[in-house]
């Protein structure tokens, strides 16, 4: 179970600095966060065309499932039923808002106008998210290493995690549930394709990091560079400034 106390501490001082907007704003862009580049990445390329009123029925029937799997899930969070939760895969053109009421989840498609409404955020690659709802990885090693960012009502964030925590939830066998005969090839299918692109994603990472590793150490030696002589003006302006002061003034 993640440390409530601590980790909400350290998210509600790192939202307080001018450059998070301060306490619990939520951002309406995307901009703090880079997507990883990787299969999903390229899939929602794709993604995109598509109107969300054919998304809409696939969410409503994933809640559901999830919903009659794991009901004592979002009966833990009735503290936060009336918070709004902004899930925002960084690396699809689709933002998710959820409502955690007991008594009638909703997971929703995010318009930009909606992005507002949100009193809590959580930012990060479509895997990350799954992984942290799968409990695949701890959700402070995600946090930390900045695989996972969070905005907003920080105590609501982590009460959802520690919700799911535990549940034993595998998203793709919650989804197929309702499958029938075909639930079992196609759970099969969907975790090796699963599986196949979280290889093809690390594969990708490697390659970026190496294509992008030769600029960004240019970059360093470039500021390393400027930096220096940033501080060599500094120390020529000081000197001529203490000449200046020690060269007596020339009376009239």
């Amino acid at each position: 179970m993640v440390n409530l106390t601590a980790m909400t501490d350290i998210l509600n001082d790192s939202q307080d600095s001018p450059e998070q907007g301060g306490k619990g704003a939520i951002s309406a862009g995307r901009a703090s966060m880079v997507p990883p580049f990787s299969p999903v990445l390229l899939g929602g390329l794709l993604l995109a065309p598509i109107p969300n009123v054919v998304l809409r029925p696939l969410l409503r029937a994933v809640m559901a499932s999830v919903t009659k799997q794991h009901p004592g899930m979002f009966e833990r969070l009735d503290s936060h039923a009336d918070t709004i939760f902004l899930i925002d895969p960084v690396d699809l053109p689709i933002r998710f808002l959820l409502k955690a009421d007991a008594e009638q989840p909703k997971l929703t498609i995010a318009r930009e106008a909606d992005v507002s409404r949100a009193t809590a955020a959580i930012h990060g690659s479509l895997l990350a998210l799954i992984d942290l709802l799968e409990g695949r990885v701890d959700g402070d090693a995600l946090f930390f290493s900045r695989r996972l960012l969070i905005e907003g009502d920080t105590e609501a964030v982590v009460a959802l995690r520690n919700a799911v925590d535990g549940e034993e939830i595998d998203i793709i066998d919650d989804i197929l549930v309702r499958a029938g005969p075909l639930a079992r090839p196609a759970r099969r299918a969907a975790k090796v394709a699963l599986r196949l692109a979280r290889r093809a994603g690390a594969d990708m990472a490697m390659l970026q990091d190496a294509l992008l590793q030769p600029a960004m150490e240019r970059i360093e030696t470039q500021t390393a560079a400027v930096d220096h002589l940033h501080q060599s003006m500094a120390r020529s302006g000081s000197s001529r400034r203490r000449r200046a002061s020690k060269t007596p003034a020339v009376q009239g």
